[in-house]
């Protein structure tokens, strides 16, 4: 590991809790690693759980040059002061535009200079309570010393946070590992690679040890994990397949939304989306959705952009009849498909990776959970009465 021999002291704040002493902040943040736990909550998956807050980027780390500061490579400078972390998820994570220099992201080959103020920005709040285990039940689908794949019910929070502190999948988690003693849920460096929205159901991947999760956490952040969403969606298509592409951002009007903006605009982060038709019902179709990206609300703000909102999707203005007739009973009919599956149709169907120990090539898939697949077998019966 390179260090830095040429830097002066510098002034370490900790936010948002100032701690009085810039050396107490310091020695709390080395004991775990912010820069590891910036690249593994990059790995989202379509959906980030916490949606209720404002989006954006949160300081987590801050250190002010010294005066005396000589001009040195950012990454070189804050492997001084994140001793536990890597030169390489540094570098990692200023590609990711995690690392901000007087509020603008910056490359790993940034100079920093005297006064300049370098931080770690995280996609979510810092949340300080401990994390209690809860006696949650948990639908495991694969399990060894190193990680775990979990199928998800829709309605489960992923993490906590934004008023949902407990009750979550990862106070299930600390429960179903309550007996490893190498496990510790408040520890960053081990535990959720990778989240999927509360009303999502589907396939996550959770790491058991820290190497599991850097190994993981790089192969979301290099895109080699396949993935693969199934989501009924409002309309028909006119092509059997097709390519999504345009940048996501909060939706300048309405902050509990994302919204698609040209890939050229400069807004929001670049976001592509392939589809292809699995089966079309006339006025909903079932698609297959596999992310180049992992953008928050990816698929449900494309399908919007689209014009296929996801059937059932509040949010996003699929709860209103946007295709069909105006007869009382498919009005009847629709209000009877809400009740059956009252949440967005999206489920992630499959999840493929390398173990992060043996190298194996492992794929998994979960089946359409009881709401949704009774939802599209309402959709297949009323189809085949229309014909």
């Amino acid at each position: 590991m390179e260090k830095n021999n040429h830097s002066t002291p510098s002034a370490v704040v900790d936010e948002p809790e100032t701690l009085p002493m810039a050396a107490a902040a310091l020695g709390a943040l080395q004991s775990e690693d912010p820069v590891g736990e910036a690249l593994a909550d990059n790995a989202l998956s379509e959906e980030d759980e916490d949606e209720e807050g404002e989006g954006g980027l949160y300081e987590h780390f801050r250190v002010v040059a010294d005066k005396g500061q000589q001009l040195l490579r950012v990454d070189k400078f804050l492997l001084d002061h994140l001793p536990d972390t890597s030169r390489n998820r540094i570098q990692m994570a200023a590609r990711a535009g995690f690392i901000h220099v007087n509020d603008q992201p910056v490359k790993s080959n940034y100079r920093v200079k005297p006064h300049d103020v370098v931080t770690l920005l995280l996609d979510r709040p810092r949340y300080e309570n401990t994390i209690i285990p809860e006696d949650i039940p948990l639908d495991v689908v694969y399990e060894d010393g190193d990680l775990i794949v979990i199928n998800k019910p829709a309605g489960l929070v992923v993490h906590p946070g934004c008023g949902n502190y407990t009750g979550t999948l990862v106070n299930a988690i600390a429960w179903h590992l309550r007996d490893n003693p190498d496990y510790d849920p408040n520890d960053p460096a081990v535990g959720l690679v990778h989240r999927i929205d509360k009303d999502t159901s589907g396939l996550l991947v959770v790491a058991k040890t820290p190497e599991a999760k850097t190994s993981l956490g790089v192969q979301f952040f290099n895109k080699t994990t396949r993935r693969r969403y199934n989501a009924l969606v409002w309309g028909s298509f006119a092509e059997k397949q097709g390519r999504i592409e345009g940048n996501i951002a909060r939706h300048p009007k309405d902050r509990m939304q994302m919204a698609v903006f040209d890939p050229q605009s400069g807004i929001g982060k670049h976001a592509v989306t392939h589809y292809s038709v699995l089966e079309d019902f006339g006025y909903v179709t079932l698609v297959e959705c596999v992310l180049e990206t992992g953008r928050t609300h990816q698929i449900r703000a494309h399908m919007k952009h689209l014009g296929h909102p996801l059937f059932a999707d509040e949010r996003y203005g699929g709860t209103t009849i946007l295709r069909g007739n105006t007869s009382g009973a498919y009005a009847a009919f629709i209000r009877n498909c809400f009740a059956q599956c009252p949440r967005q149709a999206l489920h992630a169907r499959t999840l493929g990776f390398r173990h992060p120990r043996t190298g194996e090539e492992m794929d998994f898939s979960a089946p359409l959970p009881p709401d949704l697949e009774g939802l599209i077998e309402k959709w297949r019966a009323y189809f085949a009465a229309m014909k």
